[in-house]
C-alpha cells in the first residue's frame, strides 16, 4: 500500500521516527506519531491538540516507556506500524469522497488517530477529541458539506476528477503548499482493495438476482468476520490479532462500499428466499468454543469467494479487492489456530532449557534424565561446536531419552537434523531458515519456534505460523555474548505480553536473581541456558526455577 504525505505530514513522520516506544517496534507506533505531529507546531493538528490542551509531556507522562533516540535506526525510518497503518486506513475510509490518491495532510492523520480504536484513541477521546466532529470539520475546511464534495470539476478532470480551488491549496499543502508527495511503503498493504471507500455509482442495469447474492454474501461475510474478531478478543484476549481482524474487516467495509446499498437492500427479499429455513444437523450444534471458529471462517472465505465471482460482473477491480482480502483470511486463519493449536500443546510447557552436547555423550546420557526428572517441559539441543554426525547421533539419543516422557524434544537451527531425530519441534533464528522452509522440511505437525527481538519480529511471527516465540535477550547471557544495545530488556517482554497470545518464552540471561523482574512482566514461560548448563547441580538449579515459576 502506498500512502502519499504533505510535506508537513512528512516532517511529523521524520520526526516521530526519533522516539521509540517499548519494545522498539521497527515502524513508528501511535504515541510517537503523536509527538511528530506535536512537534509540527504550525501545523492544523497540532494547533487541533494544543486547543484540547495536549503537549508532549503529557504524552509522555501517559506513556513513560516512550524515549529519544540520538537518531532513528534504518528500520524505522519511513516506516509505519500496524496501528499507525490502520489509522491511515480508517482515515482514507471517513474521508473516502476526498480526490485519490488521497494526500494525507496533518489533520487527516490526526484523525486517523483518533478513529483507530486503540489505547491512544480512546485517550485523545478522553481528552476531549470526537471522530465525528474532527471528520466534518475537516470536510468544513476542504470545502465539503456533509461529506458531499462541493470543489468545482476541473476542465481536464485529473486525477480524481476534481481539485481544490486555487485560494485552498496551501490546506492540502499546509505551511508549504501544495509539492510532489512523497510515497511511503507499507508492508503486507493492498492498494487496490484498501485504498478507502469511493462513492458508489448505482446500479442501474444487472438483474436483481445478482444484487441479492450481493447481498447475502456481503452480510455471510461481515457476520463470520465479526464471530471470529469476538472470540479472538473475548477468549483468546489476543490485541495483535483482533487488530489484524479489525483492519481486514475495515478494509471489507471498504471494498463493499463501491456497491450502492440502496439499491442492494431493495432487491432484499428474505420472505421469498428459498435458501431461509434450509439447514443442517451440524449447523445447530457446536461441540466447543473452539469449534465455532473454522465455521466461520470457512464462512467468510465462501462468501468472499461468491462475492468476487459475482463482484466481477459489476466491476472486475472490485472481483481483485475481494481475492486478496479471502487471502489474508486465509493468512489470519491459519494464525488463530496455530495460536489455539500451541498454547494447547505447551499448557503444561513453562521452563525450557537449552543444552549443548556436553563434552562427551555419557554426560550428555546423564544430565537429560536429571532435567526431564526435574520436571522441564522442553529442552532444546543448540550446539555449533559438533560436527553433523555427531550432533544427529545427540539429538537422536535426546529422543530416546525423552520419548516416553512429558518433556518435549527441541532441535535447534536445523530442521533436517529434526526431521530425522524425530523431535517434537524446531527453533529457528532471525538469520536462519524462515517458518516457511522450515515447515517445508519438517511436515504440518511440528513445532516451529523463532526467535524474535521486537514487537514487530513477534508480530510477524505470529502471522508466518510460528507455533511459539522467543523473545530477548532480555539480560546479559552467560553463553551467548550480546552487544549492550542488542539487549531488549523487560520493556520488550510487557510489550509482548500485552498483545500476544501466542505462547512466548522469555530468553536471554535468565536465573534465580532476575526471575521475579521477569515474571512481573506478565510473562509465564523462561527459557535458560546458562544458569542450567553452568551450575554445580543442574538439575536441581532446575527444580529452584520451576519452583519459582510455580509460585
Amino acid at each position: 500500500m502506498t500512502f502519499e504525505l504533505t510535506p508537513a505530514a512528512q516532517r511529523a513522520f521524520a520526526a516521530a521516527a526519533f522516539w521509540c516506544g517499548p519494545g522498539g517496534a521497527d515502524g513508528v507506533a501511535p504515541p510517537e506519531l503523536l509527538l511528530g505531529l506535536l512537534s509540527e507546531e504550525e501545523s492544523r493538528a497540532a494547533g487541533m491538540l494544543a486547543a484540547r490542551g495536549i503537549t508532549a509531556e503529557l504524552v509522555q507522562n501517559q506513556w513513560p516507556g516512550l524515549r529519544r533516540l540520538e537518531t532513528p535506526s534504518p528500520g524505522r525510518a519511513g516506516q509505519f506500524s500496524a496501528d499507525v497503518e490502520m489509522s491511515l486506513f480508517v482515515a482514507a475510509d471517513r474521508l473516502g469522497g476526498f480526490p485519490r490518491p488521497l494526500v494525507f495532510a496533518t489533520e487527516h492523520i490526526l484523525l486517523g488517530l483518533v478513529a483507530a480504536e486503540n489505547d491512544l484513541s480512546a485517550w485523545l477521546v478522553q481528552r476531549g477529541f470526537s471522530a465525528d466532529v474532527l471528520e466534518f470539520e475537516i470536510h468544513r475546511l476542504y470545502g465539503y458539506e456533509s461529506g458531499r464534495n462541493v470543489w468545482e470539476e476541473s476542465e481536464t478532470g485529473g486525477r480524481g476528477g476534481v481539485r481544490p480551488p486555487v485560494e485552498q491549496q496551501t490546506v492540502v499543502g499546509e505551511r508549504s503548499g501544495v509539492s510532489p508527495p512523497v510515497e511511503h511503503e507499507l508492508k503486507g498493504g493492498d492498494a487496490s482493495a484498501e485504498r478507502g471507500a469511493r462513492s458508489a455509482e448505482p446500479i442501474k442495469d444487472f438483474p436483481s438476482s445478482l444484487l441479492r447474492i450481493l447481498d447475502a454474501e456481503a452480510n455471510r461475510a461481515r457476520e463470520g468476520l465479526r464471530v471470529v474478531e469476538d472470540y479472538v478478543r473475548f477468549a483468546l484476549d489476543d490485541r495483535h490479532l483482533t487488530n489484524e481482524l479489525k483492519q481486514l474487516r475495515h478494509a471489507l467495509t471498504s471494498t463493499l462500499a463501491r456497491l450502492p446499498p440502496a439499491e442492494l437492500l431493495a432487491a432484499r427479499d428474505t420472505q421469498a428466499d428459498v435458501g431461509c429455513e434450509l439447514t443442517t444437523a451440524s449447523e445447530c450444534a457446536r461441540p466447543d468454543l473452539a469449534s465455532v471458529i473454522p465455521a466461520n471462517f470457512k464462512r467468510l472465505e465462501e462468501s468472499l469467494r461468491s462475492l468476487e465471482e459475482f463482484g466481477k460482473v459489476i466491476d472486475p477491480e472490485l472481483g481483485t479487492g475481494l481475492k486478496r482480502l479471502r487471502y489474508r483470511g486465509y493468512t489470519l486463519e491459519r494464525a488463530v489456530e496455530t495460536t489455539r493449536n500451541g498454547t494447547e500443546r505447551l499448557a503444561g510447557v513453562r521452563f525450557y532449557v537449552l543444552v549443548d552436547g556436553r563434552s562427551s555423550l555419557a554426560e550428555f546420557e546423564a544430565l537429560v534424565p536429571a532435567l526431564v526428572a526435574a520436571g522441564v517441559g522442553a529442552i532444546q539441543l543448540r550446539d555449533k561446536r559438533l560436527a553433523d554426525r555427531e550432533l544427529l547421533a545427540r539429538a537422536r539419543r535426546l529422543r530416546e531419552l525423552t520419548s516416553s516422557t512429558k518433556t518435549l524434544f527441541i532441535m535447534n537451527d536445523r530442521p533436517d537434523l529434526a526431521a530425522l531425530a524425530g523431535a517434537d519441534g524446531v527453533h529457528v533464528g532471525q538469520d536462519e531458515l524462515t517458518v516457511h522452509d522450515a515447515r517445508a522440511i519438517v511436515g504440518p505437525g511440528m513445532l516451529i519456534g523463532v526467535s524474535t527481538h521486537s514487537l514487530a519480529q513477534a508480530r510477524a511471527a505470529v502471522l508466518d505460523g510460528a507455533s511459539y516465540l522467543g523473545v530477548g535477550p532480555t539480560f546479559e547471557s552467560r553463553t551467548k555474548p550480546f552487544d549492550p544495545e542488542q539487549l531488549t530488556g523487560l520493556d520488550l517482554l510487557r510489550a509482548v505480553a500485552a498483545e500476544i497470545r501466542l505462547p512466548a518464552f522469555a530468553i536471554g540471561g535468565i536465573g534465580d536473581n532476575n526471575l521475579r523482574d521477569v515474571l512481573s512482566t506478565g510473562f509465564t514461560r523462561v527459557a535458560v541456558g546458562g544458569a542450567i548448563a553452568l551450575a554445580a547441580d543442574p538439575a536441581a538449579a532446575a527444580r529452584e526455577l520451576l519452583r519459582q515459576l510455580a509460585g
